[in-house]
């Protein structure tokens, strides 16, 4: 696979196809808690009814990267995702402009490079790790964002072949004919890591090569946790990762969130809607569960 095109669907989210999802076939509606459930319950799935809207969306917490063998989409996903007529997730992923989108924000401004960002030593050993790990020469990628040479990486970093629950939803939606949209734009999504510093994601660059053990076992945290389905201890972790944006997750989480909370009941109130987003958006008192709740929906956990 060409690099270009690897970097486009890894930052759009790994848009390759998922064999192995059929339709599901018709059943029960998804069974949602009670009130008194509420307050302390872990699921990915929630259920948005109330303020007028005459059928329920649903809101579901994906997990951007996940290694293959451990992506399953439980049975009230499935129905509640059949239920809907539409889908919404973080981008709309099989536009056909979107890999062109992608690659007008993939390089860094004002001509910045890796070699320029990073301490002689630590470009070194990324150069090295880039070569040995990924097979990929640092001089065709020294000029992206960081953040994105750091995708690259992953794969080897963890120790799997990583995939996201979008692609297995994008292909369920294509089976169904539905609808998929985007809550922003590639070039808004990318725009976001121009205004972290360059110097900070080259920094995490340099920090994941030199501490690949530790990366593997905070992955394996995170993925844990979402198997829990403790969105709660996701959106911590996530917020204060070392290896991730510490410090910037009110512009990557919360922003965002206050954006999204708009949108998302614009569509809900025109069509019942399947909602797809990182399950770090869901819990806190910024979440997306708190926003839409602050508006009177009612806005409960399905748990099976």
């Amino acid at each position: 696979m060409p690099l270009l095109r690897t970097l486009v669907l890894i930052s759009a989210l790994l848009l390759a196809s998922v064999s192995g999802w059929a339709n599901p076939s018709p059943s029960p509606a998804p069974a949602v808690a009670t009130p008194a459930a509420l307050a302390n319950s872990a699921a990915l799935l929630w259920k948005i009814s109330g303020q007028g809207l005459r059928q329920p969306s649903y809101l579901f917490g994906t997990i951007h990267l996940m290694c293959a063998q451990d992506v399953r989409l439980s049975e009230a996903a499935r129905r509640a995702f059949s239920s809907s007529r539409q889908v919404v997730m973080e981008l709309d992923m099989d536009s056909p402009t979107i890999r062109q989108e992608m690659q007008a924000s993939m390089k860094m401004r004002n001509g910045q490079t890796l070699n320029k960002l990073l301490k002689a030593r630590d470009y070194a050993r990324v150069r090295h790790y880039l070569k040995t790990k990924a097979d990929i020469p640092i001089a065709q990628v020294g000029m992206l964002k960081p953040f994105l040479v750091s995708s690259l990486l992953y794969s080897n970093l963890v120790g799997c072949n990583p995939i996201s629950y979008e692609s297995v939803l994008v292909k369920m939606a294509q089976e169904q004919h539905k609808e998929i949209t985007g809550l922003e734009t590639a070039q808004e999504q990318m725009g976001f890591f121009d205004k972290i510093p360059y110097t900070v994601q080259s920094r995490l660059l340099a920090n994941l090569v030199k501490q690949e053990n530790e990366v593997r076992q905070e992955f394996e945290q995170l993925v844990a946790l979402y198997k829990a389905q403790d969105i709660e201890a996701l959106r911590t972790v996530t917020a204060k990762s070392a290896f991730s944006f510490p410090g910037y997750d009110k512009l990557l989480l919360d922003d965002r969130n206050q954006r999204w909370v708009g949108a998302i009941t614009r569509q809900a109130a025109l069509e019942p809607t399947f909602f797809a987003v990182g399950a770090a958006h869901l819990g806190g008192p910024n979440g997306l569960l708190q926003l839409l709740r602050q508006q009177g929906y009612q806005v409960r956990p399905v748990l099976r």
